[in-house]
C-alpha cells in the first residue's frame, strides 16, 4: 500500500450528509406516526415504540462499532508498515555479504 493511498480520505458531500439525516428523520417520524395511529391498546403502542427506540439505539451502536473496527485495522496496518520500514532502514547491506 502506498503512503498516498493510506493517508487519502474521502469526505462526504454536503448533499449526502443532508440526504442521510433526512432519510433517518423521515423513517423514524413516519414509523412513529404509524405506531401512534394503530388501532390497538396503549400498551401495545408503547411496546412497539420501545422496539423502535431499541432498534435505533442498536443501529447507532453497531455503526459506531463497525467504524471503530475499520479505523483500528487502518491504524494497525500503518503501524505494521512503519515497523517494516524501520526494519528495512536498519538493515546494513554490507553486513549481509
Amino acid at each position: 500500500m502506498s503512503r498516498q493511498s493510506a493517508n487519502a480520505s474521502q469526505d462526504h458531500s454536503g448533499a449526502w450528509v443532508i440526504q442521510t439525516w433526512m432519510s433517518f428523520i423521515l423513517s423514524v417520524a413516519v414509523t412513529s406516526l404509524g405506531i401512534y395511529h394503530l388501532p390497538v391498546d396503549g400498551w401495545q403502542k408503547a411496546f412497539l415504540g420501545m422496539g423502535l427506540l431499541f432498534t435505533v439505539g442498536s443501529t447507532f451502536t453497531l455503526s459506531k462499532t463497525v467504524r471503530d473496527q475499520h479505523e483500528q485495522q487502518r491504524l494497525t496496518a500503518r503501524i505494521d508498515e512503519a515497523r517494516v520500514t524501520k526494519l528495512l532502514a536498519e538493515v546494513d547491506p554490507v553486513v549481509l555479504k
